[in-house]
Order: structure tokens, then C-alpha cells, then sequence
């Protein structure tokens, strides 16, 4: 039977880059899918394998209750001229208003928590709104999509224990796309770091680590690939110029930039849902040294795939990324073909795609 799915997002990425064989999927069954989200370059690609597209403006970040509301009403007005027999949301603006709008309208509805983002993680009025909220969205909610343990236990500890929930792999990796590369030559060791360059990703302890690690070790080289959502341009390029570190700006082929890596580096302690970047790079035959932090310990076998390093801990991370240098050329390249074996067994999109289909 055929169905009319709508997708809220809060970028167009959100769904090009994580959801795009989901989207795929559902077209090619005869369903009708539409996405609502602010225009990106991605957005184009989308309506050529057959979506339709919705614009719907969001302040990602913004606090003002005016925006919000009209992103409320904003919904509401798109559900009930295109009546959707199901909404599925992502990140917490279009699960909240989302949310509420499908309520309002009595249409059926799915959420996905993709990590609970600073307004959640901190103790404080703003995660006593923003739980509220979430308890008045999910009010009437079909189901809803976790992508790791903490993240539920969370949402049923502040929330509410009654919905009925999922556990998904997070977005999974697409092991055809993110296929194995030949492993690098070693006569220079890279290491990349693929993030929004934040503090909570990470980037101070990635820095500073490599500038100890590049100065003890100089066939090291420290690629960064990611826009600045905070301040550190000067530093950057005052850590290039010294040619401690290469910053390549935002990339579209992520894939290149990862096949010359011999390690990826993810030190984030920002509240995850599922890494992606870890997935990728595992995906790609690549070890992965990253933070004992849900979403991303989940990714590694510590000493096995990669290494798990302690958040925030500059220290602990220069001896993990030093024990993975003194491994053999041959070692390296094991640990990240186990890394493959762990995303083939437990991280394939395929299984993050049938969940979906199954609740449509």
C-alpha cells in the first residue's frame, strides 16, 4: 500500500548523508517521500532520485520562543495540507515541534534521538525545559529510535518509561560506499580528525597532541577536515604554518581524505548519539582511536579495532596515539581490517533500513 512519509530535519545532511538509502528504499516500494528541512546543496540531490522538498527555516541553536512557535505552526500548516500517514523527526527541534504537531493534527509519528545534545546534558533550567517539552511532544508518539544505551536510559529515567522504544545501530554505514582501502605506506604516519571543530568534539586535546606527538615523531602529520562552529581559526593556522597540522575546511569526499589516513582520531566528549566518523573510518579498514564516551566507545574494540581514550585527557590521548605508532606497519593495517569485521557484524545500514520499514 502505498503511504506518504515525511521526514523533519534540521539540515539537509542529516538526511543526504545518513538516510539516503532509507529514502531510496521507500521511493523504489512506491512511496511518496518528502523532506522539510532549511535548502542545502544536498537538498537537490534528493529531489533528483524523486523527494519532494518542503523549506522549512530553524535556528538550529536559537533559544527565542518566537522562532520556535512558528516552527510549530510552520508544521502544523504541513501536515495538515499534505496529511502524511507518518512523520519521522530528527534532532531535538523537529522531535519537539515535530512532535507536537502530529499530535495535534493525529497523525502517526516516530523520534529519533541522535544524541541529546548540551541542552539535555547539563543540569539546569534549560534541560527542565527542553525535558518538558519532550514530554509533551512524545505524548502520543508511535515509536521511538535510540541509538545508544545511555541516551534510553536517560529519556526513561527524565522523561518517561512508557513509550516504546528501539535500539538502533546508530544510522549504521553504507559498507558498500564505505568499502576497504589499501592501507597507506607508512613513511609518513597520517592521522585525520573529521568533526564540526568544537570544543566538545574534541579539538584542543587533538591539537594539543599533535603538536607533542609531531614534534617528537616528524613523519607525523595531523589532518583536520570540518568547518569552525567556534572560534579556532588562528590557531589553526598559526599550527599549519609550523606544518604541525593541515587543515582541509569542509570536504564532500570524505572517503579520499580517509584512505590516506592511517588512523582517525575522534576525542569527543560532546553527547553523541552514534559517531559516525568512527563508523566511516572502521568501515574503511581504518583504526580509530577515540573517548570512552557513549556513541563512541560503542565503535571501537579497545586494543583490538583501535583505541579507547578518557574524555577531556590530553595526556591519555598522546599514549594511545603513541602506543599506535609503535605498532608494526602489519599491525596497524590488522586492526583495521578487524575494524571492518566489527562494522560488517553490527553496524551495517541495512539494519538500521529494515527497522524503518518495518515500522512503516
Amino acid at each position: 500500500m502505498r503511504k506518504k512519509i515525511l521526514f523533519l530535519v534540521n539540515h539537509d545532511v542529516v538526511i543526504y548523508n545518513f538516510r539516503l538509502e532509507l529514502v531510496e528504499k521507500l521511493i523504489q516500494e512506491g512511496h511518496e517521500v518528502i523532506v522539510s528541512s532549511p535548502y542545502g546543496e544536498r537538498i537537490d540531490d534528493l529531489c533528483y532520485i524523486g523527494a519532494r522538498f518542503i523549506e522549512t527555516k530553524i535556528d538550529r541553536h536559537g533559544t527565542n520562543p518566537v522562532k520556535d512557535i512558528k516552527l510549530l505552526l510552520n508544521y502544523c500548516k504541513i501536515m495538515k495540507a499534505e496529511k502524511p500517514d507518518v512523520v519521522f523527526m530528527y534532532t531535538i527541534k523537529p522531535n519537539i515541534y515535530g512532535g507536537i504537531a502530529s499530535s495535534i493534527c493525529n497523525i502517526r509519528y516516530v523520534g529519533n534521538i541522535t544524541g541529546l545534545g548540551t541542552a539535555l546534558e547539563h543540569d539546569g533550567i534549560l534541560q527542565y525545559i527542553t525535558t518538558t517539552l519532550y514530554k509533551i511532544a512524545f505524548r502520543k508518539i508511535q515509536c521511538i529510535y535510540f541509538q545508544n544505551i545511555e541516551n534510553k536510559n536517560f529519556f526513561e529515567s527524565k522523561i518517561s518509561a512508557k513509550y516504546r522504544t528501539e535500539l538502533l545501530p546508530g544510522s549504521g554505514v553504507n559498507l558498500k560506499k564505505f568499502f576497504v582501502v589499501e592501507y597507506p605506506s607508512d613513511e609518513i604516519m597520517n592521522f585525520i580528525f573529521i568533526s564540526r571543530i568544537m570544543k566538545e568534539k574534541g579539538i584542543e586535546q587533538y591539537l594539543d597532541m599533535a603538536e607533542y606527538i609531531h614534534n617528537k615523531y616528524t613523519n607525523t602529520r595531523f589532518h583536520i577536515c570540518g568547518f569552525c562552529e567556534e572560534s579556532y581559526e588562528e590557531k589553526l593556522k598559526k599550527l599549519q604554518k609550523k606544518e604541525i597540522i593541515v587543515y582541509h575546511g569542509m570536504v564532500r569526499n570524505i572517503k579520499d581524505f580517509i584512505a590516506n589516513s592511517h588512523c582517525t582520531i575522534h576525542p569527543s566528549y560532546y553527547p553523541e548519539g552514534m559517531s559516525n566518523v568512527c563508523l566511516e573510518s572502521a568501515a574503511c579498514g581504518r583504526p580509530v582511536i577515540t573517548t570512552d564516551r557513549s556513541g563512541c566507545r560503542e565503535t571501537v574494540e579497545d586494543g583490538v579495532t583501535g583505541y579507547i581514550a578518557k574524555q577531556r585527557d590530553t595526556k591519555d590521548l598522546i599514549d594511545k596515539v603513541e602506543k599506535f605508532i609503535t605498532l608494526s606497519y602489519e599491525e596497524k593495517k590488522q586492526m583495521g581490517l578487524r575494524a571492518r569485521k566489527k562494522m560488517e557484524s553490527e553496524f551495517d545500514r541495512q539494519i538500521v533500513v529494515d527497522a524503518y520499514i518495518r515500522e512503516i
